[in-house]
């Protein structure tokens, strides 16, 4: 038994594939391209024989097939994305490339892989679809979070990118027949992510003493969730989700940017005083809006709990220090994103 995944070198396909192996003897296949947000610190500390890593593109069509015949995966979980939505802004053709073209070459390779498999490994194959809370589009601030059922309404060319992938996803689901289910979370933090991304972004500025910019007011409000219980749902639902059904994954901590911004900077103030910078909320400087800022975002996830039992274990304010913390005792991972000694598997 296998589990093949996408996008495991990036922040939360990383963060799965090392849960996975301390917790599980099956073994994992993992694909990455190696974009900028693909990291060898990553791939190095999950070295381990269960875990095949290959640098490898999902465009690839005729490869990822030659991989699924080789490993015979009970299941593909599909991380793999492009996720920054200001790098949409300025360069969108990299989005539709990897989130719909580079989805729709991996649905492809999966339905006839499916389609070969025997009746009883067809009968529990799966294909996760991870998502995002994006593509529901924006929320007042008296609107209740969204359902699984909301429309879509993407706004940006990120959110828009991975709405297409969704709506491929159920199609093949469908037409196919293929054994799909799509998750959408909310805005992840933890241990790994990309320096660029808000949480790491603060942290890295504040200890430099630089501007910490903000966009707009910073009243936008996000929903945070640890990326520690992503991923402990994503496994349940790849264990327990019903086929051709769509979970949502939040954790009911909505947070103005503003807030969430100054609690980072008095967290570092109490754990890395320092007299030239005692109150580092100065830092903060608003800067104009980003094209179509969507306000808020929230998801209704009483569905993942109900059905599933799934829960958060962790509260806003405890994960939030331990991802401060891990950042100040991994501050090189804050100014470098090296790829060297990257073990790659032989094709």
């Amino acid at each position: 038994m296998t589990i093949l995944i996408t996008g495991g070198a990036g922040f939360i396909g990383a963060n799965f594939v090392a849960r996975w192996l301390a917790s599980e003897a099956e073994p994992i296949v993992n694909l990455d391209k190696l974009t900028y947000a693909g990291n060898s610190q990553v791939l190095d500390r999950l070295r381990d024989p269960r875990h095949h890593f290959f640098r490898f593109d999902i465009g690839d069509a005729a490869g990822v097939t030659g991989l699924l015949h080789r490993f015979k995966p009970r299941a593909i979980l599909h991380f793999a994305a492009e996720s920054h939505v200001d790098r949409s802004i300025s360069g969108p053709a990299e989005f539709v490339e990897t989130n719909i073209v580079g989805t729709f070459n991996l649905l492809e390779s999966a339905r006839h892989y499916y389609a070969s498999m025997a009746p009883d490994e067809a009968a529990n194959f799966r294909f996760v679809h991870v998502s995002t809370d994006e593509v529901y589009g924006e929320l007042k601030n008296d609107e209740a979070p969204a359902t699984e059922t909301r429309a879509y309404a993407p706004n940006s060319p990120y959110s828009a990118s991975k709405a297409s992938a969704d709506h491929l996803v159920r199609a093949y689901h469908r037409t196919y027949g293929l054994p799909t289910l799509i998750t959408h979370c909310t805005n992840n933090y933890g241990p790994f992510q990309y320096p660029e991304k808000l949480i790491p972004l603060v942290i890295e500025r504040a200890l430099a003493g630089q501007p910490i910019p903000v966009y707009g007011s910073g009243h936008n409000v996000r929903d945070w969730l640890h990326v520690h219980d992503h991923c402990n749902a994503l496994h349940i639902v790849l264990e327990r989700g019903q086929v051709g059904h769509t979970y949502n994954i939040g954790a009911n901590e909505e947070v103005a940017n503003i807030d969430l911004v100054s609690q980072i900077c008095s967290l570092i103030d109490e754990l890395m005083p320092d007299p030239a910078q005692a109150d580092r909320s100065k830092l903060i400087t608003f800067v104009a809006d980003r094209p179509g800022h969507d306000w808020r975002y929230a998801l209704d996830s009483s569905k993942l709990r109900s059905q599933l039992g799934w829960k958060p274990k962790r509260r806003l304010a405890e994960g939030l220090r331990q991802t401060v913390v891990w950042f100040l005792a991994n501050r090189q991972w804050l100014s470098q994103n090296p790829r060297e000694s990257v073990h790659l598997d032989p094709l």
